[in-house]
């Protein structure tokens, strides 16, 4: 089963580019080592205070696959820097 999340998120103390990209990355990161999912930014890559951020897993069951992405937002909600607000799931 494949699963996609895709989540919009506001970072408000980015007051630049480098800023937004530095906790961007500092999150991409740890998801990637934590957990078995891909994630990039996919889009709003130009504006300073918004993202949204595309996951995906791959697992043999749904139940395993939605159980590892709950873990990544769960990851992502735990960071102060952001907020994440709409967040859309699709399943292959």
């Amino acid at each position: 089963m494949i699963g996609f999340v895709a989540c919009e998120c506001i970072i408000y103390d980015a007051q630049s580019l480098k800023e937004k990209r530095a906790v961007l990355q500092r999150i991409m990161t740890r998801l990637k080592q934590k957990y078995n999912i891909s994630v990039a930014e996919i889009d709003h890559q130009n504006v300073w205070q918004r993202t949204k951020l595309g996951m995906v897993a791959i697992t043999s069951n749904r139940a395993t696959t939605e159980r590892e992405l709950q873990r990544a937002l769960a990851l992502i909600d735990s960071f102060p820097e952001l907020e994440r607000t709409v967040t859309t799931f699709e399943w292959f």
